[in-house]
């Protein structure tokens, strides 16, 4: 079988792995558990409120475009397409393996899982040089945008992931309050948004940033530190948007 078409069928068999072991896992569910349920156990404050969570929904539809899109024969060859070889399946691996570490109360390594599919993703996010060359539209909402939304979420719930661990191993945070390292880790999220911004433009990944952010001050609505720490995030969030687009509207000018 030639090797382009070998990747092209495991890809799409891990798409269709991935999106029905998140429906069982919630469906069954795994361990008798619903994911939800088991985040709101942990008393932590870099979690957003649960209507956020509604973004898998979002990346579902993006694994299924993508997975339909690099199967067409015309993309067999695609040089971006091949770049990724076989680490979207990996990263498939990774997303099912975390659900069965969670619900099965194998905080640790659902951490390690969580840092193995982050890494998988920006190592996918760097081959296909999101930002930085000109695709097609189809190939931009199909490949690059899902990415992108994808690598988002991710690093979001990487940090909610490690918080969730450290409280769940009872971590005194070196004597800083949980309030003020949410504080922390909010301003962090807004940096690498910023980053992300002006070294790639990438209005997806901030949009998502900006969507947990919000979240998380509904979320913490009674915690005024958190809340307001949220809300600041957002105002930072829109502001770079905002700068990103003036730079990209004065580029061509200058030029």
């Amino acid at each position: 079988m030639n090797k382009d078409l070998l990747r092209q069928i495991t890809n799409v068999v891990a798409v269709i792995a991935t999106i029905v072991i998140n429906i069982l896992a919630n469906a069954l569910p795994l361990n008798g558990q619903n994911t939800g349920d088991i985040s709101d156990r942990f008393r932590v404050f870099f979690v957003p409120a649960g209507y956020v969570f509604s973004i898998w929904g979002l990346i579902y539809i993006g694994l299924i475009a993508f997975g339909v899109y690099q199967a067409l024969p015309s993309q067999r060859a695609n040089p971006r397409l091949r770049r990724v070889g076989y680490l979207f399946a990996l990263s498939c691996l990774a997303n099912i393996a975390w659900l069965f570490c969670w619900h099965y109360g194998a905080f640790v390594l659902s951490v390690i899982v969580m840092l193995a599919l982050l890494v998988l993703l920006i190592t996918i996010y760097l081959r296909l040089e999101i930002g930085l060359v000109k695709v097609r539209a189809t190939e931009k909402w199909c490949v690059d945008i899902l990415f992108s939304v994808y690598l988002g979420w991710i690093s979001v719930a990487t940090i909610a992931n490690i918080t969730d661990l450290l409280y769940y191993q009872g971590w005194g945070g070196w004597g800083i309050s949980p309030q003020v390292w949410a504080v922390l880790m909010l301003a962090a999220t807004v940096v690498l948004t910023g980053l992300m911004l002006f070294t790639r433009g990438d209005v997806a990944y901030a949009l998502v940033v900006l969507w947990a952010a919000l979240g998380i001050f509904f979320k913490q609505l009674s915690t005024g530190l958190v809340a307001y720490a949220a809300l600041l995030a957002c105002g930072a969030v829109l502001l770079l948007l905002v700068l990103r687009l003036v730079r990209a509207r004065g580029a061509p000018a200058a030029a």
